[in-house]
């Protein structure tokens, strides 16, 4: 089942650099690679290691000088392809662990697949709709920028909250849009100029750039009495990972994220397999 929902594997070898790791996340549209030695995975590496690795490392090496094996996250959960609720086994994993993704692996240990939080989010979205509501699941703590602010404000804040994303703001406090980590990597003079000394990959070199410059398009919201499944498929719709919670008023009241929906998916699917068994027994 859960080669079924998986995502294809995007792979890369221990010795490889960070940049290289960095250049294949944009290219694929992905925020995570398996570090694999042939066929046997190693470990995982993704933005947000890269991110508090840079912070914490005191050498001068550039990010093209430093292999993915010194970054990667070496304890890795990995599920047995093909027993009967191995994709519930991933929600619970993810969910118990606080992880984003389980690797699976056929009876030999070769890579077999990855199922990750969007592969999650994506089913929820498809057969779990009418279980919960957004106001059940969706966090209150919400780290807010505002839109004057300076990128490197921006990334302090990411990195001291240990977060993704921060909800931008007005003058009024208004949500007007969502900032990531994957936004600033996008625009960093990395991709954009071919720079590859700077320790601050994330950030463009015009040090004057304010949050504003990077905005795109409209927000995405979402009501706290809708549909947790409308969220979900909002998410997986618009290739994001976050909506803001506003109330009839537009004020902020919180944020759900795909963590909330593999937390509901974690719920929900014990409940409906207990009514399925019941169901089989009358």
């Amino acid at each position: 089942m859960g080669k079924l929902f998986s995502t294809p594997v995007v792979s890369i070898e221990p010795n490889s650099s960070v940049f290289e790791a960095l250049q294949k996340m944009q290219s694929k549209f992905i925020k995570r690679l398996v570090i694999a030695d042939g066929t046997k995975p190693l470990g995982i590496i993704t933005e947000r290691d890269i991110d508090r690795f840079l912070e914490e490392d005191k050498t001068v090496r550039a990010i093209n000088e430093i292999p993915v094996k010194h970054v990667m996250q070496k304890n890795i959960v990995l599920i047995t392809d093909g027993l009967e609720d191995d994709f519930y086994q991933c929600a619970s994993k993810m969910e118990n662990l606080k992880i984003g993704s389980v690797i699976l692996v056929d009876k030999n240990g070769d890579l077999s697949g990855i199922v990750s939080r969007t592969d999650l989010v994506k089913t929820y979205g498809n057969i779990f709709g009418g279980k919960y509501l957004v106001k059940d699941f969706m966090s209150t703590k919400i780290i807010t920028c505002r839109k004057s602010d300076y990128l490197r404000f921006a990334l302090s804040l990411m990195n001291q909250n240990k977060v993704s994303r921060l909800v931008v703001t007005d003058e009024n406090g208004l949500a007007i849009g969502l900032i990531t980590t994957n936004t600033l990597l996008t625009h960093s003079d990395y991709f954009t100029k071919g720079h590859t000394r700077s320790r601050e990959y994330l950030l463009p070199m015009d040090k004057e750039v304010i949050v504003n410059d990077l905005l795109e398009g409209n927000l995405v919201t979402i009501r706290e009495d809708e549909d947790l499944a409308k969220a979900a498929s909002l998410m997986i719709k618009n290739k994001i990972s976050g909506i803001p919670v506003l109330d009839s008023n537009q004020k902020l009241l919180g944020l759900v994220s795909k963590t909330d929906i593999v937390r509901a998916f974690s719920d929900v699917m014990p409940h409906e397999q207990l009514k399925l068994k019941y169901k089989e027994m009358y």
